[in-house]
């Protein structure tokens, strides 16, 4: 039997289709409410927490093999606190109650920003030791420390493999993270920069974590997740083309970034809404940033990425129906 942490979230959720497709027994976390999502029929859902360890315990029951989905994703500087407690404390009872549990295996998934960024001198791969003199985010922070609890777990006898996506493009809820790149295109954002970033469509990422969960004698690994790198303008150009929309036609300049970040902190304290830009993310949208991406095939040589031309006429086509746009 397999659980899934997350498994209400954009990696979560297609992954969830993706096993109980294939026929797999699986248990899914959610903390309030089970989605509407497809394939949520299927599974076994039960109501929890990563911050709760007995609920964990108790859907620890019987499982096997975890995927660990369930993460916090934020550039707003006021919830640094909430974000280290989610990310790393969660993944510290996580490994615990796979230890616990007699749990077989776990698939831990980290992130791009968890290897230190932001590096511009050379390209970023699996062997990047954690600096703090680059540029990184809390939230990069966060998954940093998540791994080293997955480590921990590995020096007390656990079975672990690592994967660190890149952004994940996929058809999800356009509000948050980074399918919000797709709402921006279809409102027809006006603002590009010359930033550069890896990028992988979901269902790359979910293929790429089932064959290691079954890759067994592949132990103790992390594997940088990434179709290739593309140009933050390319990749709005693209999307917005196929919804029929204007492409992003006015750069940001660094001046530019500088003033509407700070405009939006000052908002955001007022109002108490997320900032559109941060500090954090307007330094990400410039860096441009090259990820190395050939461990995985230097492991699994068939394993081969989609075509993101046919990745993204895919996702705005799911993300039509699903908003009726």
């Amino acid at each position: 039997m397999v659980l899934i942490t997350g498994a209400t979230g954009l990696l979560g959720s297609h992954l969830l289709k993706k096993l109980v497709n294939d026929g797999q027994t699986v248990k899914a976390l959610y903390r309030s409410e089970i989605p509407q999502i497809e394939g949520s029929d299927k599974a076994i859902w039960v109501q929890g927490d990563i911050l709760d360890t007995v609920s964990l315990e108790e859907a620890m029951a019987g499982v096997e093999y975890v995927y660990h989905c369930a993460a916090m994703v934020s550039f707003n500087p006021r919830k640094k606190a909430q974000m280290h407690k989610v990310n790393v404390e969660g993944t510290a009872n996580v490994v615990n109650a796979c230890l616990d549990a007699g749990v077989k295996r776990l698939l831990h998934v980290s992130s791009i920003a968890a290897m230190g960024r932001i590096r511009e001198d050379s390209p970023i791969n699996e062997d990047m030791v954690w600096s703090e003199e680059t540029s990184n985010s809390e939230y990069g922070k966060t998954k940093y420390l998540a791994e080293l609890e997955t480590w921990r777990g590995i020096g007390e006898g656990l079975d672990v493999v690592i994967v660190n996506p890149v952004i994940i493009l996929g058809a999800g809820n356009w509000e948050k993270g980074s399918s919000e790149i797709f709402k921006s295109a279809y409102e027809e954002f006006p603002w590009y920069t010359e930033g550069v970033s890896g990028f992988v469509d979901v269902e790359d990422v979910v293929r790429a974590m089932v064959m290691l969960m079954h890759a067994v004698k592949i132990t103790g690994e992390r594997f940088i997740i990434s179709a290739d790198n593309y140009p933050f303008r390319s990749m709005f150009t693209w999307i917005a083309r196929n919804f029929n929309k204007r492409p992003p036609h006015r750069k940001v300049t660094p001046l530019i970034a500088g003033l509407v970040w700070r405009w939006e902190a000052i908002k955001s304290f007022f109002t108490g809404k997320d900032p559109m830009l941060t500090r954090e993310t307007a330094r990400t949208a410039a860096a441009k940033v090259q990820i190395d991406n050939r461990k995985i095939q230097r492991f699994f040589p068939n394993f081969k990425y989609s075509s993101m031309d046919d990745s993204l006429e895919r996702i705005c086509e799911e993300l039509k129906k699903m908003h009726n746009l």
